[in-house]
C-alpha cells in the first residue's frame, strides 16, 4: 500500500478489524519509511455488476452514483452519510443476492425508494418525483397520500405486485 504521505510502498499492518458489519476490514498501517500512521479499508471484489438503463444501454454499476444519488434526494434534511452508506450496502446485498450481473435501472430505483421510504418521507418523494418522471402536482400530492395510508414495508420482503 502506497503511504499517503511520502509515496513509498514498504508498511506494516499494526491493527485489523471487521468494519461495515464485516463486509469489510479496516487495516491501520504504518510507513516504514516516515513512520506515517494510516487506515486503509478492503471489501471483497464483486465481479462487475453492470446496470441497463432505460434507452437498453448498459454501464458499471457505481456504488458513489448511488450514493449519489440518494444525497441529492437527503439534500437539507437530517439524514446522515453513514445511513446512505448503509442503505446503499443494503442495496448491493439485496442485488448480489438476487443474482444479478446486469441490473436494471429500474429494479435499482424501486430498491432506491424502498430504503429512502424507510429512512426519509420527504427524500423518498423528491427521489419518485425524479424516478417516476412526476409531471402534474397531482402525482406529488397522490403520492404523499399514499405515504399517509399505507402500511411501511420491510425492505427484505420482495414485491408482488408493481405499478405500471
Amino acid at each position: 500500500m502506497r503511504c499517503p504521505k511520502c509515496g513509498t510502498l514498504e508498511d506494516k499492518v499494526i491493527d485489523s478489524r471487521e468494519a461495515k458489519d464485516g463486509s469489510s476490514v479496516r487495516r491501520r498501517r504504518e510507513c516504514l519509511s516516515c513512520n506515517h500512521r494510516f487506515t486503509t479499508y478492503e471489501q471483497v471484489e464483486h465481479e462487475e455488476l453492470r446496470v441497463i438503463k432505460r434507452n437498453e444501454s448498459r454501464q458499471p454499476f457505481s456504488r458513489e452514483k448511488l450514493i449519489d444519488s440518494m444525497k441529492k434526494a437527503c439534500g437539507k434534511r437530517p439524514v446522515g452519510i453513514e445511513l446512505l452508506e448503509h442503505a446503499a450496502d443494503a442495496i448491493i446485498t439485496e442485488i448480489s443476492a438476487a443474482g444479478y450481473r446486469e441490473v436494471p435501472s429500474r429494479v435499482l430505483g424501486v430498491k432506491v425508494m424502498q430504503h429512502l421510504e424507510a429512512i426519509d418521507h420527504i427524500s423518498y418523494v423528491r427521489y419518485a418525483s425524479i424516478y417516476r418522471e412526476f409531471q402534474e402536482l397531482g402525482e406529488f400530492i397522490s403520492e404523499i397520500n399514499s405515504l399517509e395510508t399505507r402500511v411501511p414495508r420491510d425492505v427484505k420482503q420482495p414485491e408482488l405486485f408493481r405499478k405500471m
